[in-house]
């Protein structure tokens, strides 16, 4: 309900005051609300800053210890692949004991196959595979051609016919390049 004042009213000045306080009213509740506002936005900023500085030395810790694990399991890998290898030279040791003692060739020859077959064993478990040369088309991403032949047919052209030195791959990835000899 709205009250109407005559002139008279408003020289005495009172309503002039009332209305006043009324116009006071909402814009200190502007400036709270403003001030409310401002604060909620600071706590805001504060709790996302907070979890900004959490979540990155989170992560920084993460990053370190995944660095640590992988050097102590490079570091642990090589070990089993020297233990493994640790008993194929201590058979080469009683092989080369036992060669200056023995007469038979025939025993050495054996031993000397046991202790190949042992290594080859030792390489597969490993994931070293053998590459496949001879019969095979050359194929530049697996062989190194050291020379050319002249091919004895048509079907012979572009395949190896001889394996100078072998290659192998690691888990399909090519550790040494077989040299070859390949028919043109």
């Amino acid at each position: 309900m709205k009250e109407e004042f005559t002139e008279k009213e408003f020289d005495n000045g009172q309503p002039a005051e009332a209305d006043n306080m009324t116009n006071n009213q909402p814009e200190e509740t502007a400036e709270a609300e403003s001030s409310d506002n401002l604060t909620d936005w600071e706590a805001k900023y504060n709790e996302l800053n907070d979890s900004y500085l959490r979540l990155n030395a989170e992560f920084d810790n993460y990053r370190k210890r995944t660095l640590k694990e992988k050097a102590e399991l490079l570091k642990s890998g090589s070990e089993r692949v020297l233990i493994d290898i640790i008993s194929v030279v201590d058979d080469f040791e009683r092989a080369l004991e036992n060669i200056s003692k023995t007469e038979d060739i025939e025993a050495v020859k054996e031993g000397v196959d046991l202790i190949y077959s042992k290594f080859t064993t030792f390489l597969t478990r490993h994931g070293v595979k053998e590459i496949e040369t001879i019969g095979h088309t050359f194929d530049t991403d697996k062989h190194e051609a050291i020379t050319t032949v002249p091919a004895q047919s048509e079907d012979d052209k572009d395949k190896i016919v001889d394996s100078v030195q072998r290659g192998y791959t690691l888990d399909d990835k090519v550790i040494r390049y077989p040299k070859v000899i390949v028919a043109k």
